[in-house]
């Protein structure tokens, strides 16, 4: 991948943001964390930002170099992410002991987030706010052992127990704090 087309990503990640916020007031105002994410064989897939205004925290990811389709994104118990198959991220956040999934009665975990649509092109951006307060959101994601981001082959099926059937893992990051 090019300097040139990590440059495409940036444009990306700013339409996101603001297509998600509805109002100025809704922009955020901090950036806690970014992650950069890499394919199974090391090139460059996007990039991560967490985001807080207030008490709210948002997750903005834009990604290229993915299959067309919906892809199963989530946040991961450990924040390494050793390729190619990146199962070193473990399993979903889930620091509220519960199932899988949004429509599981008994779920969802923390870590889990709507799917994410990746174009013919290969990109693909969400922004996502995350459950829970900002305080401890940020107790369970920079804990001692770090926050993975990864994403999936396939679509999650925001049901089956514990992944959501998304398939293999096709790239990886580990949100860093802001400087």
């Amino acid at each position: 991948m090019t300097a040139s087309s990590l440059r495409s990503i940036v444009p990306l990640f700013a339409s996101a943001l603001l297509i998600s916020c509805s109002t100025v007031a809704n922009l955020p105002t901090e950036r806690i964390a970014s992650a950069t994410l890499t394919l199974g064989n090391g090139i460059p897939a996007g990039n991560a930002q967490l985001l807080a205004s207030g008490d709210r925290v948002s997750l903005a990811v834009a990604v290229t170099g993915l299959a067309e389709g919906e892809h199963g994104f989530h946040l991961h118990t450990t924040g390494e992410c050793k390729r190619p198959d990146f199962t070193s991220a473990g399993g979903h956040l889930n620091p509220l002991d519960k199932e899988h999934g949004s429509l599981n009665p008994d779920g969802k975990h923390i870590g889990d987030l709507p799917n994410l649509q990746v174009s013919a092109g290969g990109t693909g951006s969400a922004t996502v706010d995350l459950e829970g307060s900002r305080e401890a959101l940020e107790r369970w994601l920079f804990d001692a052992d770090g926050t993975a981001i990864v994403v999936h082959a396939g679509a999650d099926d925001y049901r089956s127990d514990p992944a959501g059937d998304a398939g293999p893992r096709v790239a990886c990051g580990v949100l860093k704090r802001a400087g």
